[in-house]
C-alpha cells in the first residue's frame, strides 16, 4: 500500500514507518522537520504541520491509507494548543482523506480518554469517555478520537488504537525524565500498594498500528472501533520505572511519598504555577497516574486485530539496555 504516516519522525511514528517499509509498503512521513533516520528506512518525507489544512491535503493525496500518529503530548500546557494540534489537526486529516479518496485511517489515541482519576482495572472498550479530565492532553485526545470514529463509513474506514505508556529504545519522554530526576535525587515516587499499571513496548505498539491498518475495511469488525493496546503484563508502577532505570545503569528508587499527599501537593503546585505562569514540576495528571491502577482487557484487540504483544517486558528491557550501552541517554 501507499501509506502516509503523520508524525512519522516521532517515537511511535518512526517505528510505524520502519515496519511498513520493512514489509514492502510505499511510505511517506509527514512532519514539521526532516528526520535522517527515516531516510535510512527508505521513507519519503514531506514537511508540514497538521494544523495547516492545505499542507495536509497535499500530503494525503495519492495515498491508499493514513496512520495518524502526529499529536501534541504532555502533562501541562495551554488547552488551545492541544486542541489546535490534536483536535483541529485530526479534523484536517479526516477531511483530507475524504477529499483524496483514502479508504483507511488508523488514528493513534490514548487510554487516558477514559481515565477520570479512578482505578481502571481490567476494563475493556465499553468503558465510557471520562466525564472530567485532569489535563488538556487527554481531553483533546478524547475529542479527536470521537471525530475519527464518527467519520467511519462507506467511503472511509477508521479505527483508533490506544497504546498505553509507550517505552523502549529512542523513548524521548519517560526514561530521560526518570533518569534525569534519579541522578539528581529528585525522583520522588508515591506509595501506591496494590495499584498496577500496564505499559507497551515500542515495537508492540507499532505492530498494533499495522494490524489495525490491515484489519480495516468498510463494515469490517475493526471499522469505527477503538482498541486498547498494552503488554498484558500489569505491574506496580515502581517496578516498571525501576526496570527502565536499571536498563540505563541506575539503581532503584523507593516509593516514599504517601499517595494522598502526592495528590494534594500536585494540586497546590499546579495552582501556584498557574498564578505565576510557570511550568509545574508536579501535575495532578502525573500524581493520579502514579497512584491509581490502569490496566486493560485486550481481548478485543486479540480477536479483531490479531494483536499479540510479541516482545515481553523482560525482552524489551533487555533490548533497551543493549541500546543504551551503545547510545548514551540524552537527559536534556
Amino acid at each position: 500500500m501507499r501509506v502516509l504516516v503523520t508524525g512519522g519522525g516521532g517515537f511511535l511514528g518512526a517505528a510505524v514507518c520502519r515496519m511498513l517499509a520493512e514489509r514492502g509498503d510505499q511510505v511517506t512521513a509527514f512532519q514539521r522537520r526532516p528526520h535522517p533516520v527515516l531516510d535510512a528506512y527508505g521513507v519519503r518525507q514531506r514537511a508540514g504541520d497538521v494544523r495547516d489544512p492545505g499542507r495536509v491535503r497535499a500530503a494525503v493525496a495519492g495515498h491508499d491509507a493514513v496512520v495518524h500518529c502526529a499529536a501534541l503530548a504532555g502533562l501541562w500546557g495551554a488547552a488551545r494548543d492541544f486542541r489546535a494540534v490534536n483536535v483541529n489537526g485530526t479534523a484536517n486529516v479526516i477531511d483530507a482523506c475524504l477529499r483524496a479518496g483514502v479508504t483507511r485511517l488508523v488514528h493513534v489515541s490514548s487510554p487516558s480518554v477514559v481515565h477520570d482519576g479512578d482505578d481502571l482495572e481490567g476494563v475493556d472498550e465499553s468503558a465510557p469517555y471520562a466525564r472530567r479530565f485532569l489535563a488538556p492532553y487527554p481531553a483533546s485526545k478524547a475529542a479527536a478520537e470521537r471525530l475519527v470514529l464518527a467519520a467511519d463509513g462507506e467511503r472511509l474506514a477508521t479505527v483508533a488504537v490506544r497504546p498505553h505508556l509507550i517505552w523502549g529504545p529512542g523513548d524521548p519522554h519517560f526514561l530521560p525524565r526518570f533518569a534525569g530526576q534519579a541522578r539528581r535525587g529528585r525522583l520522588l515516587l508515591p506509595r501506591a500498594p496494590g495499584k498496577l499499571v500496564d505499559t507497551v513496548y515500542i515495537d508492540n505498539a507499532a505492530e498494533a498500528c499495522l494490524l489495525a491498518l490491515d484489519a480495516l475495511a468498510p463494515g469490517g469488525p475493526a471499522a469505527g472501533r477503538a482498541y486498547f493496546v498494552a503488554q498484558d503484563e500489569p505491574v506496580p508502577i515502581v517496578q516498571w520505572i525501576n526496570g527502565l532505570l536499571a536498563a540505563a545503569g541506575l539503581g532503584p528508587v523507593r516509593p516514599r511519598v504517601p499517595a494522598g499527599l502526592a495528590r494534594l501537593a500536585a494540586g497546590a503546585v499546579e495552582h501556584a504555577c498557574r498564578l505565576v505562569r510557570a511550568r509545574p514540576p508536579l501535575t495532578r495528571l502525573a500524581a493520579v497516574q502514579a497512584t491509581t491502577s490502569h490496566w486493560f482487557d485486550l481481548s478485543a484487540a486479540r480477536r479483531d486485530l490479531g494483536y499479540v504483544p510479541r516482545v515481553t517486558m523482560a525482552e524489551g528491557l533487555s533490548r533497551l539496555a543493549a541500546h543504551l550501552s551503545a547510545a548514551p541517554l540524552d537527559e536534556s
